[in-house]
């Protein structure tokens, strides 16, 4: 029986095969390597990555998908929300290998998804998903352009990312409305040190109102928590680089 996609898991199954082997050479997995994918949906993705890897652990919420996928004897199925899954555990188990992630993420909870990773990237060597790419650009995009975001800054200061490849809609069953593509992410090897809440908690303060000159938001944010130091408040957010946010979340006060 014909599994129907879901709206509500934001599903849409890939079923080109030139993406599908552009997506692998991307990928270029290894046999042996230690890799988890993330909603695998119809295994279009999965099976020639299983064997290529010989072994997947695979995360899949859908119930009836999760059954499908388990009749699969290459395969380690969880069956749970992403958002839930604790990938220091993953990486533990994988040891002493790096952990490699890959994915066709639902659009829906693109963001939620990349920001739980955010907090296991020093326990990954690698992630390539598929994403809708407006999400893509802005997760690349540079200072002073309309794409820069706080998805920019948080995503750069921890990882080094490039687009690889645009898929078009028609690559999939049913089509999505948006263009797709595949990002690259690499953890940097040497992230600077800084508090990934603090980080957080300011980028979200200053991006708050976008529009606005910075000494309406951030500005008085950083008066009231103390911050003495140098910073040009007659900005706007998305002219602020990402060196410049993480020292200012090294600088303020705890």
């Amino acid at each position: 029986m014909a599994h129907i996609a879901r709206k509500r898991f934001g599903q849409h199954f890939l079923s080109d095969g030139g993406i599908i082997d552009a997506i692998v050479h991307e990928i270029a997995p290894q046999p042996g390597d230690a890799m988890v994918e993330i909603g695998p949906g119809l295994a279009a993705l999965t099976q020639p990555l299983v064997e290529r890897l010989g072994r997947l652990t695979v995360i899949e919420l859908d119930r009836d998908l999760a059954k499908r996928l388990r009749e699969h004897p290459q395969l380690d199925v969880i069956e749970s929300d992403v958002l839930k899954v604790d990938f220091a555990e993953l990486a533990a188990k994988a040891e002493p290998k790096p952990l490699r992630v890959v994915g066709n993420l639902p659009y829906n909870i693109s963001t939620p998804i990349l920001f739980h990773l955010l907090g296991f990237a020093h326990l990954i060597t690698d992630q390539h998903f598929m994403l809708q790419k407006e999400v893509i650009d802005r997760m690349v995009a540079r200072p002073a352009t309309s794409d820069y975001s706080r998805l920019s800054v948080m995503l750069q200061w921890r990882y080094d990312m490039e687009n690889v490849l645009f898929v078009p809609p028609e690559s999939f069953d049913p089509p999505p409305r948006v263009d797709s593509a595949v990002v690259r992410m690499v953890p940097l090897a040497q992230p600077p040190a800084v508090d990934a809440a603090r980080l957080g908690e300011i980028v979200q303060v200053a991006f708050s109102q976008r529009r606005k000159i910075l000494r309406h938001t951030l500005g008085k944010w950083l008066e009231e928590h103390g911050f003495e130091g140098e910073f040009d408040p007659q900005r706007r957010a998305e002219e602020v680089p990402v060196a410049e946010y993480v020292a200012l979340a090294q600088a303020v006060p705890p």
